[in-house]
């Protein structure tokens, strides 16, 4: 699945650079270059979509209908 996140970089005060993601709550990342930090949120945006499925899935009743949706 391929989506588009916003990503809003910053210097850190301590050297490098912090991200963050808006749209998925704590995601953040940081790295000593721009792209370290974008990689890094990259992964963690990843990690934490991935959670929150497994989470719901496990809820769901045998019965549950599965299917895909796509989002423009």
């Amino acid at each position: 699945m391929k989506a588009e996140f916003t990503a809003i970089i910053e210097p850190a005060p301590e050297g490098g650079y912090w991200a963050i993601c808006p749209e998925v709550p704590g995601a953040n990342g940081q790295g000593e270059t721009i792209e370290e930090a974008k990689d890094n949120l990259r992964e963690v945006i990843e990690l934490i979509l991935e959670d929150r499925r497994q989470d719901i899935l496990r809820g769901l009743p045998e019965d549950a209908i599965r299917e895909k949706v796509e989002v423009a």
